[in-house]
């Protein structure tokens, strides 16, 4: 659904005073369509691994626990373009840690619903434990070479269900999650007879990754998190997760100025869907109709996620909104008004911690 990257880092150190010659540049990759790749094959795997438990889930009366089982189905988004057996092992891994994240998130929720946890304690609590998914997450995924790098949805899994009203036992929504994940393990296997088999595919590699690139994946991550968390929950919006999952998102591009670019699109094509979202949710509409709107999101957005994030941004910011409405309806403007401030802010800690980053390397090197 979100953020792809494979490439090495080309430019670690660009100058944090040099942003203004490249805003142009900035501004063509927006409106840049990249080229086609083989995305219809993944895509409608990606699309089914979420249709199927939302649709049961439908049909069976229990659509409030569709977060648990988006989550779950997130598993698929992992392992696009590798060979089946590696693709199984980084499902089975990506579906472990998104079961633990939403079993982790519907514990704070149930403790805060029984009132073991007040509301800052509950807030608090949620915002160092979306810092915890971010650093743990970003670590996993890199020590094992998965694609997408990064921390997105382990954050985005963990924080969105911490901060919902508790609607079921921390163990049920593990089970919920874990089918789901389950699912996309089966599909993920099946698709090597639906042209997804990537014989040929190089294999990620993971030999150079040292105790040392670990602990700055962590640290980084977890940062950019905790900040972006803290500021967005000083500020009182609603639902300040948003802001730790939009400050993770450049850390995952590859070189310093693509982290930039990256964090520029978050915002821009945020915004651009929240437009969108705001065009659905002006009329009514039944849990049936949403629930289309998400699958057909979540195959747009991998359709073109890997070509231009900006545009794929357009389909992934309905997609989340309107997973959160399905299973939590809310106020539709301060649920948008919340989504394009904390992303703002999220993006803007996340731009931040890349240019810090840089400085503190430069200062390093001239005293060296």
């Amino acid at each position: 659904m979100d953020v792809r990257s494979s490439a090495p880092d080309p430019d670690p150190d660009p100058d944090p005073r040099s942003l203004g010659p490249h805003l142009a540049s900035i501004g063509r990759s927006m409106v840049t369509i990249g080229p086609r790749r083989a995305d219809l094959a993944p895509a409608v795997r990606i699309a089914a691994s979420l249709a199927a438990p939302l649709v049961i889930l439908l049909l069976t009366g229990h659509v409030q626990w569709s977060l648990f089982a988006s989550f779950g189905a997130f598993t698929s988004i992992y392992a696009r373009y590798v060979p089946t057996a590696t693709r199984l092992r980084h499902h089975a891994t990506v579906g472990l840690l998104l079961t633990i994240c939403v079993g982790v998130g519907a514990l704070i929720a149930q403790l805060a619903a029984a009132g073991v946890l007040g509301g800052a304690v509950h807030l608090g609590l949620t915002t160092v434990i979306g810092a915890l998914a971010a650093a743990i997450g970003s670590v996993i995924v890199m020590s094992r070479g998965m694609r997408p790098t990064g921390a997105v949805f382990p954050v985005f899994a963990t924080t969105a269900v911490a901060s919902a009203p508790s609607v079921a036992p921390f163990w049920l929504a593990l089970l919920i999650a874990g089918a789901s994940a389950l699912w996309c393990v089966v599909l993920g296997f099946l698709a090597r007879w639906t042209g997804e088999a990537n014989p040929d595919a190089a294999l990620p590699e993971t030999v150079g990754i040292t105790g040392a690139m670990r602990r700055q994946e962590f640290s980084r991550y977890g940062f950019a998190a905790l900040v972006s968390g803290i500021i967005a929950a000083a500020t009182g919006i609603p639902s300040p997760y948003w802001a730790q999952v939009a400050a993770v998102v450049p850390l995952s591009a590859p070189g310093r100025r693509l982290q930039v670019e990256r964090g520029l699109h978050r915002i821009v094509g945020t915004a651009l869907g929240v437009g969108v979202t705001a065009f659905l949710l002006s009329f009514p509409s039944q849990p049936w109709q949403l629930l289309v709107w998400v699958i057909l999101f979540q195959f747009l957005a991998e359709m073109f996620v890997l070509r231009n994030y900006s545009l794929a941004l357009v389909f992934i910011t309905p997609l989340a909104l309107l997973m959160v409405q399905l299973a939590n309806p809310r106020p539709v403007g301060a649920l948008l008004a919340a989504r394009v401030s904390e992303t703002a802010i999220g993006a803007v800690v996340g731009i931040g911690s890349v240019l810090l980053a840089v400085a503190l390397e430069r200062r390093r090197r001239s005293r060296d």
